[in-house]
């Protein structure tokens, strides 16, 4: 039963990102000065609309907002425009700012919004508490950190001589195998007068449960100010919800204070493993999946592409590249006792059906009709509610607007895709635009339908985002008609 749970767990589906991501998080800290807050954000590159500049570079920038409040009155205020590094394509980009506070209690708000697309906006909000009282044991908030090097140059990243890159998400990814934080223990010396213990470790999260997985410690003498630049080995942990916890304790072990944060991992090597020594004591052999050839593994593996979270993608990947046919079973039956306790036989059967048939209506010669943007889309989606296509348009080549009146994957009303063929190769539709969140959002859909006729391109090309209308286009009445 518990390699059965261990299998479900496995197939939760994710929340899609939405068209303009950003990653906000704090730390509250101490110091001789006064306390302070530290604002982290980290804009992620390709989701924001770029600008191209004179020597045919591109850049993207976000107008930022903060708030400090309490109750009805803004304590505190700040208003700035981060730009991304000029580039021949745009990459994330990170900033941190250090907001002097008394202590007390305090409701962040932060606005983000896309500089060249201002109805693309993020808000984030969170209650904090900034309480150091002197001469008390106290400890400042983790800070995770994707990076850390000698600093050369002053910087607002810089402590304690140090560039510390800020960790975006609290999420470390494949190839990430080192966690690294940095914390501060305040009044040692007066609270604890004497050598002590600081304790670090790393919880899995289930339901609510800790189950700590790594422990390490370190001593340390009193002091005003105890920095903390420490560094634990996660290449051997698994995907999933994790914990990092530091306590200080007595040379007795007695806990006297502590704090913790959350974190997310992907680590898809590991999981294939833990995979199939999971499932090691589950029995199929009489399930229908034990009667599927490789062949039809993989092809019923790749259908259900899809509608898998992100995280299996490159797991079910990972089983294919090395030919592991007992977890490949295991995985799509699993995958299919999810959906149908009683009967996944027959739910899969059905669901074949109709991806044999989506093969089939967007059949390709270097793919499966499933794994082209149309299929891809059917499959995710399900049958669109209208297609309309366009063979003969001028100035644009073959292209398609699909509608859905509801999509409950995403919780939307009234939601279009736009495919096209740009090569005019066989039927090789690619997806162009889309409303749905989380795929495709290009706000120059219209420049790049009609790139044959740039003459009736008003205005800028570089960051307009129509064209002039005439009675032969139909692509902005498609995907505008409600």
């Amino acid at each position: 039963m518990k390699n059965l749970f261990f299998l479900v767990f496995l197939l939760m589906l994710s929340v899609p990102l939405s068209a303009l991501d950003a990653s906000l998080s704090f730390a509250r800290f101490n110091s001789p000065q006064g306390t302070y807050v530290e604002v982290y954000l980290h804009v992620s590159g390709q989701t924001v609309t770029t600008v191209e500049q004179s020597d045919s570079t591109v850049q993207g920038a976000v107008d930022v907002l903060v708030f400090f409040e309490q109750g009805e009155n803004i304590i505190k205020y700040d208003k700035f425009r981060l730009l991304s590094p000029v580039g021949t394509y745009i990459v994330d980009f990170i900033d941190l700012k250090r907001y002097p506070l008394p202590e007390g209690d305090y409701k962040l708000r932060v606005e983000v919004t896309d500089a060249n697309l201002p109805e693309e906006t993020r808000r984030y909000s969170a209650d904090l508490s900034l309480d150091f009282p002197e001469a008390q044991l106290a400890q400042s908030d983790i800070q995770l950190l994707a990076a850390v090097e000698p600093a050369t140059t002053p910087g607002p990243m810089v402590k304690n001589d140090l560039l510390m890159e800020p960790l975006p998400f609290n999420y470390y990814g494949r190839g990430a195998n080192v966690l690294t934080f940095y914390h501060e223990i305040y009044n040692s010396d007066q609270a604890i007068a004497q050598p002590f213990v600081v304790s670090y470790r790393v919880d899995k999260m289930e339901n609510d449960v800790a189950e700590t997985l790594m422990l390490a410690h370190k001593r340390q003498d009193p002091a005003n100010v105890n920095p903390l630049l420490l560094r634990m080995d996660i290449s051997d942990l698994p995907s999933g919800n994790y914990q990092l916890v530091v306590d200080v304790r007595n040379r007795e072990r007695a806990l006297l204070s502590t704090r913790s944060m959350m974190f997310q991992r992907s680590n898809p090597m590991v999981d294939a493993q833990n995979f199939e020594e999971a499932m090691a004591a589950v029995t199929i052999e009489e399930e229908f999946v034990q009667d599927l050839t490789p062949e039809e593994l993989e092809y019923s593996l790749r259908a259900i592409s899809p509608l898998l979270p992100q995280r299996d993608v490159e797991l079910v990947d990972i089983m294919l590249r090395n030919d592991s046919l007992r977890a490949q079973r295991m995985y799509l039956y699993g995958f299919w006792l999810r959906e149908n306790r009683t009967n996944p036989e027959q739910i899969y059967k059905e669901f074949m059906e109709v991806a044999a048939a989506v093969d089939q209506m967007f059949q390709s010669g270097f793919r499966h009709g499933f794994e082209t943007d149309r299929g891809y889309m059917y499959i995710k989606y399900g049958q669109p509610n209208d297609i309309s296509r366009s063979e003969n348009e001028p100035s644009a080549p073959p292209y398609e607007v699909w509608s859905y009146n509801e999509i409950e994957r995403t919780n939307q009303n009234n939601v279009r895709f736009i495919f096209y063929n740009p090569s005019l190769a066989a039927d090789d539709f690619i997806l162009l635009h889309s409303d749905v969140i989380g795929e495709r959002n290009n706000p120059q859909w219209e420049l790049e339908l009609y790139r044959d006729s740039p003459s009736e391109h008003p205005g800028n090309y570089i960051d307009g985002e129509k064209v002039n209308d005439n009675i032969g286009r139909q692509s902005r009445r498609l995907l505008s008609d409600y």
